[in-house]
């Protein structure tokens, strides 16, 4: 056996962004660590065009047989369909396997035999299916017999270097298959039991925090599903509703992985068409400083400041920054999607685009129009202590809990004491949320449909 890691130069709107080249770079290292150690086997590295790396290493090797695990995203999809042709007309035998999810997108149907379009009977209908199971990884493996050409990693230039600005996914995230299986242990053994409750608190640890290593294939969605289902065999108090909660997440990343195989146009495009309209206000100065997080709503900023710290954000922080951009500040979704792209560790096309789209109202199963989240409520709600404000901005600190996540209220003898002033220190509002929140009711109640319904209604 052969194992090759083909890095695509090919130009693609989707290139990995910045934080998942780092990541990358952090798990070939330990795959080639893990298969040397387990197997005795080389990871061959090649850089370029797959179509013509392949068939040049089938030559060079005398190998008869290619086998890839199956990805779902259309440049994916076209890419590996075209090799898969070429190489049996070569008579090179390809065999295809699913690791990326729980069940294939072609077998999850409608009683009328479509595809779904809205989350709660797409779940229930996979939850009717067998229940997935992981392959045992094999005992042994046999290297091929002589040495194969293989580019060194560090000539990739994965890592940011002018400037690292990593050392914050350095100081959070240990990438690899090993890690992945930590943080899985370590979710069922001390969160799993309190997940349902808790799992919109970011100032509380208890989410998985296994989305990058499901990107990065480091664990399968089917391992997941298995450890966790073992856990409630177990036993324990309320596991086996938390247990649900936890894996109905795990579901929606399915659904929507299998809309973006249905509706290949989900990154780019509006899924509702009635969407194009959408009277947007472009502003380029509001996204930079949303992205830079001084909105001058705390809650909204400890989020994109985690964001790019860390490469990742709480999903809960996600639905408030991602409401923020497209309705407090009436900014295309499209914008946020490439910013979460570039920043995340864990981007992944489907889940992105599917959770912006969500967010806008304009996918599948969508939040209702008037669905604006009040970031001083959602603070106050979901980090009531003010720790995870606190934490990420660190500006605030000393700022009475009372105006926190409102602090342009505080008092000028407050903010003093605080050693704040509003403006040099932490930025006042962009927006006033009620001004912004009557502005985004009066946009989308614009876009009406033939019967005259607003847009979600």
């Amino acid at each position: 056996m052969i194992a090759l890691y083909i890095l695509d130069t090919a130009d693609n709107d989707w290139s990995l962004g910045g934080a998942s080249r780092w990541w990358l770079h952090h798990s070939l290292t330990k795959l080639a660590a893990a298969l040397h150690k387990q197997y005795d086997l080389p990871l061959v590295l090649r850089r370029g065009q797959p179509a013509q790396i392949l068939p040049a290493l089938l030559r060079e090797s005398g190998a008869d047989t290619v086998y890839w695990n199956r990805i779902y995203e259309p440049a994916g999809i076209a890419r590996d369909t075209a090799i898969r042709a070429a190489l049996k007309q070569d008579g090179v035998a390809v065999e295809t396997h699913n690791a990326a999810l729980l069940f294939e997108p072609w077998t999850v149907k409608t009683k009328a035999g479509g595809w779904f379009k809205v989350f709660s009977p797409f779940w229930r209908a996979c939850l009717a299916l067998p229940s997935p199971t992981p392959q045992r990884a094999p005992k042994s493996l046999m290297p091929f017999g002589q040495p194969i050409k293989s580019d060194m990693l560090a000539d990739w230039g994965l890592l940011p270097s002018k400037p690292d600005w990593a050392g914050g996914l350095r100081e959070t995230w240990t990438p690899g298959e090993a890690g992945a299986a930590e943080r899985l242990q370590t979710f069922i053994d001390k969160n799993l039991y309190r997940y349902a409750d808790s799992r919109d608190r970011p100032d509380l640890d208890c989410t998985s925090r296994l989305s990058p290593h499901l990107r990065f294939g480091e664990i399968g969605p089917r391992q997941v599903w298995q450890a966790v289902q073992m856990a409630v065999d177990r036993g324990g108090t309320g596991i086996a509703q938390n247990a649900a909660k936890f894996l109905a997440e795990l579901g929606w990343r399915e659904f929507c992985h299998h809309l973006l195989f249905h509706f290949p146009t989900l990154p780019q495009q509006n899924f509702r068409e009635d969407f194009d309209a959408f009277p947007w206000n472009p502003n380029s100065a509001h996204v930079k400083a949303w992205q830079a997080g001084r909105t001058g709503y705390p809650i909204v900023d400890a989020g994109m400041r985690q964001l790019w710290q860390t490469g990742w954000m709480h999903n809960r922080m996600r639905m408030i920054a991602a409401s923020f951009l497209i309705k407090h500040l009436l900014q295309d979704w499209r914008l946020g999607e490439a910013w979460f792209w570039d920043t995340l560790v864990d981007a992944d096309l489907a889940n992105n685009a599917g959770g912006w789209q969500w967010v806008a109202g304009s996918g599948a199963d969508a939040a209702p129009y008037f669905r604006i989240f009040n970031p001083i409520m959602q603070g106050e709600k979901f980090d009531p202590k003010g720790e995870y404000v606190r934490r990420w901005v660190p500006e605030l600190a000393n700022l009475p809990k009372k105006y926190l996540h409102k602090p342009w209220t505080a008092p000028a003898a407050v903010l003093d004491q605080a050693g704040i002033v509003l403006g040099r220190d932490y930025p006042s509002p962009l927006v006033d949320h009620d001004t912004a929140r009557k502005a985004a009711l009066a946009a989308f109640a614009a876009l009406r449909n033939d019967t005259g319904e607003a847009v979600g209604e």
